[in-house]
C-alpha cells in the first residue's frame, strides 16, 4: 500500500507523481523523490522497483530479516532497519521492520510489523525545508535518527521495569521474580542484537558520503553506541539481580534447614523418652512409682525447653 508519494525540488513540495511520472522526477537531478510504502505486496514492490529501475528481488525484499542488513544495488543502496517499542503493559519489545531504498535522488521507505510510521517525520522534513533540500542522505539521516530515539524510548520503559523487578528482589512479601527477570533479560538480547547489528552498515554509509552528511551520520553512530552501552548496562543490572534472587533463595533454603533441624532435634526428646518407657518392661526404674508419669512429663518438657533457648540464642529459631 503507497502511504504517501511526493517529489521535492529546493525543500518544498513540488508534486504528488503517480506511477508513470516516478521515474521522469526521479531522473531529474534538482529533485528528490521520497515513496512511502507499508505492507506492500509483491505486484506493488516489483512496479516501484520497474518503475524506479531496481535490480531488487521482489520476494527477498519482503522476507523478514533478523538484524539490520546493507546491500549496494546497481544504482542503489537497500538498508534493512530493526525498529523498537517497547509496550509497559506486556513488558514486551515490539520489533518493526523498516526498508529504505535510496539513491541519487530518491528514498523508497518499506515498513513492515510494528515499524515507526514516518508521517510525523515527513512533515517535520517538510518544515525544514533547508534540510530537505539537501537531498536522499538528509531523509535517511533523519529516518536512522528516528530509530535510533525510538531505541531510547524503548530503553526507558525497559529501565523502569528493569528497576521495579530489582526492588521486588529485595521485597521480603513477594514471591520471587525470576520469571519476570529473565524475560527482561531475553528483551534486552533483542535489543542488543539490533543496535549493535545496525553500526557496521551505518559505517559503511558514513564512509560513501560528503564530510558535511557524514557528520550527522557520526552523530546517529555516536547516538547509537549510547544506546548500546546503555543497554548493556541493563543487561548487567538484570544479571546481578537474578544473582542476588537466587543468592536469597539459597541462604532462605539454609535458614529453613536449620529451623527444621533445631525442631527436630527438640522432638527428639520426648520421642526418644516415650519410646523406652513405652516397651513396657517390669524392671525400669521408677515404673511402679506414683510420680513417674509426672516426673517424665516434665523431665521432657525441661529438656525441650532448655534446647529451645539455645537454639535461639544461636540463631536456628
Amino acid at each position: 500500500m503507497i502511504v504517501d508519494c511526493a517529489a521535492y525540488v529546493a525543500g518544498h513540495r513540488a508534486a504528488s507523481p503517480s506511477g508513470s511520472e516516478l521515474r521522469r522526477w526521479a531522473d531529474d537531478p534538482d529533485a528528490l523523490v521520497w515513496l512511502g510504502l507499508r505492507m506492500p505486496s509483491e505486484h506493488e514492490l516489483g512496479w516501484v522497483c520497474a518503475a524506479l529501475d531496481l535490480d531488487l528481488d521482489a520476494d527477498e525484499a519482503r522476507a523478514p530479516h533478523d538484524r539490520p542488513v546493507l546491500t549496494r544495488l546497481e544504482h542503489a543502496w537497500w538498508l534493512v532497519l530493526r525498529t523498537a517499542r517497547y509496550e509497559d503493559s506486556s513488558e514486551r519489545l515490539r520489533l518493526g521492520e523498516l526498508s529504505v531504498l535510496f539513491g541519487a535522488h530518491f528514498v523508497v521507505t518499506i515498513r513492515y510489523g510494528h515499524a515507526t510510521p514516518l508521517d510525523g517525520l515527513r512533515r517535520e522534513l517538510e518544515a525544514d525545508q533547508e534540510r530537505l533540500a539537501d537531498g536522499a542522505h538528509a531523509v535517511l539521516t533523519a529516518i536512522i535518527e528516528q530509530v535510533v530515539e525510538d531505541y531510547d524510548r524503548a530503553l526507558d520503559g525497559f529501565e523502569g521495569d528493569v528497576l521495579e523487578a530489582e526492588q521486588d528482589v529485595f521485597d521480603v512479601g513477594r514471591r520471587p521474580p525470576v520469571r519476570r527477570l529473565y524475560f527482561l533479560k531475553r528483551q534486552r538480547l533483542q535489543l542488543l542484537v539490533v543496535t549493535e547489528g545496525l553500526q557496521e552498515p551505518l559505517r559503511r554509509i558514513a564512509r560513501r558520503l560528503e564530510p558535511a552528511a557524514a557528520d550527522d551520520m557520526a552523530s546517529c553512530l555516536d547516538r547509537l553506541d549510547r544506546v548500546g552501552r546503555r543497554t548493556r548496562t541493563l543487561s548487567d543490572l538484570v544479571t546481578t539481580a537474578i544473582d542476588v534472587n537466587f543468592t536469597q533463595v539459597s541462604l532462605q533454603q539454609n535458614e529453613d534447614m536449620r529451623r527444621i533441624s533445631a525442631w527436630v532435634a527438640i522432638a527428639a526428646v520426648p520421642t526418644m523418652m516415650a519410646g523406652i518407657y513405652g516397651m513396657n518392661f517390669d524392671h525400669m526404674p521408677e515404673l511402679h512409682w506414683s510420680y513417674g508419669y509426672p516426673l517424665a512429663l516434665i523431665a521432657m518438657a525441661t529438656i525441650c525447653f532448655a534446647l529451645h533457648r539455645v537454639f535461639r540464642r544461636s540463631g536456628w529459631l
